[in-house]
């Protein structure tokens, strides 16, 4: 096991004879013109085909991979609507676009020299780097893999610094800042309430939103409803039962760079745990984070202006359940507009 303070060459030391190589005619394939062609330096994939919040908890991890490979280009395996905010992570060079992993990765077989499963330990994410015949492999303990020990209790922006540190990359777990995208705020010191989530487990009920947004709007504070844009008529919905006009909801009509620069120049962020969330702790911007499925332990925000509400007592923990989870339901209108007022927002 290396050191949290291995150099750089001792990074690359560490990790000769990591090898693993799997037959080119077993994986030879059309490559998809989205594929980035080779630039002629060396080069990491780095795999986490997930989404907004999965990115940033990996960002201390992908910040240890540009200090310690500076010479190498470094590609990130995800969907390609995140493409706007990896490269706010100054530690990306381009996306390689990948919709999950279903399908080999759309990379030529030996262009790899480091493949680095930020993804899990699963087989499926492993099999899907070794197929690639990458000449050095990254990643947890596993048949063929060296590594440490996968921690199904790991902070997670823990997990994945402290994955390449013990490969001899120092990573910081709180190194996680996102550089603030080119341009004006479309809502300077909003009150950002985020209105969706990925699944029914962490929708906080309309209601509810409604009522703090009332109640803030009243106090004089500019509200604007955020979310995708298969959430803009559940955010419709807050907007009607809060009493404000449409104009308040721009869930569905902001490009990720723009959502970020609303984020980032926000008085107050007010979100399930979800990417906005997570956005908010990139920017250290004041936020109020409703838990519900995920333990905060996991997922939980960095030290900074940041409140976590929930009640793990009565957590069911059911990600993909369509109803919320009790520990969210147990949070209320009182205690999100207590939490508000503590950052200044009443």
């Amino acid at each position: 096991m290396t050191s949290e303070g291995t150099s750089a060459d001792s990074a690359h030391q560490a990790l000769q004879g990591h090898h693993e190589h799997r037959s080119a005619d077993a994986t030879t394939r059309a490559i998809p013109s989205t594929t980035p062609p080779p630039d002629g330096r060396p080069e990491i994939l780095a795999l986490r085909a997930l989404k907004l919040g999965d990115l940033l908890v990996a960002v201390p991890a992908l910040r240890g991979l540009r200090r310690a490979f500076p010479d190498h280009r470094i590609l990130y395996a995800a969907q390609e609507w995140l493409r706007p905010v990896v490269a706010l992570t100054d530690a990306v060079d381009d996306l390689l676009p990948t919709h999950g992993l279903d399908d080999p990765l759309p990379i030529e077989h030996g262009r790899i020299d480091l493949a680095v499963n930020l993804h899990g330990n699963g087989a499926e994410s492993r099999g899907r780097l070794e197929e690639i015949g990458a000449s050095r492999l990254m990643g947890h303990r596993a048949p063929g893999w060296e590594g440490p020990e996968w921690d199904n209790d790991a902070l997670e922006r823990q997990r994945w610094a402290s994955l390449v540190s013990w490969h001899g990359v120092p990573a910081d777990p709180l190194d996680c800042r996102l550089r603030v995208p080119d341009g004006d705020s479309p809502a300077p010191d909003a009150v950002v309430v985020h209105v969706g989530a990925a699944y029914g487990s962490r929708l906080w009920p309309v209601e509810r939103f409604a009522a703090v947004a009332r109640s803030l709007a009243a106090a004089g504070h500019q509200v604007v409803f955020t979310g995708s844009a298969k959430e803009r008529p559940r955010a419709l919905a807050v907007a009607d039962a809060a009493g404000l006009p449409e104009e308040t909801v721009a869930a569905g009509n902001l490009p990720l760079d723009r959502f970020a620069r609303l984020i980032a120049g926000a008085s107050l962020v007010i979100s399930a745990d979800t990417g906005a969330a997570h956005l908010a702790s990139a920017y250290a911007r004041p936020s109020v984070i409703l838990f519900g499925p995920a333990p905060v332990s996991s997922w939980g925000p960095p030290p900074g202006p940041h409140t976590v509400l929930t009640d793990e007592s009565v957590r069911v923990g059911e990600t993909f359940s369509p109803t919320p989870d009790p520990a969210l339901l147990a949070v209320t209108v009182d205690q999100v507009l207590a939490a508000a007022a503590d950052h200044g927002i009443s």
